[in-house]
């Protein structure tokens, strides 16, 4: 019998590395991709450890789900930074007003 290629594995790694290129998105999209490559390579592991011998691209399906929860962490820290920093500095205008304040002391010191 021919092996086959386990189903959604390469899109299970794109989205374990999409989950850490989406960290840099405040964090949301990361979580969004982290979740769903974890979803997918729980319902791969399934697919695969009843046949084994079956299935080839097991590998991709490891290493998405490594990307995955690599991602989702970068994630939930790019996240909580920004929650945090909201919330210290009053919102989008008190961030916008440590900005001008400190581009001001660096024009100063020039």
């Amino acid at each position: 019998m021919e092996r086959q290629q386990l189903p959604n594995s390469t899109l299970i790694l794109i989205f374990g590395i999409l989950s850490i290129i989406g960290c840099c998105c405040y964090g949301i999209l990361g979580i969004i991709f982290g979740i769903i490559a974890l979803v997918m390579a729980k319902r791969a592991t399934e697919i695969y450890n009843a046949q084994p011998e079956l299935y080839t691209g097991y590998q991709n399906v490891k290493t998405g789900k490594i990307l995955a929860i690599i991602g989702l962490i970068l994630s939930a820290i790019s996240l909580i930074s920004t929650i945090v920093m909201f919330i210290m500095y009053g919102g989008v205008d008190g961030i916008y007003e440590m900005q001008n304040e400190i581009l001001r002391e660096i024009e100063q010191n020039q």
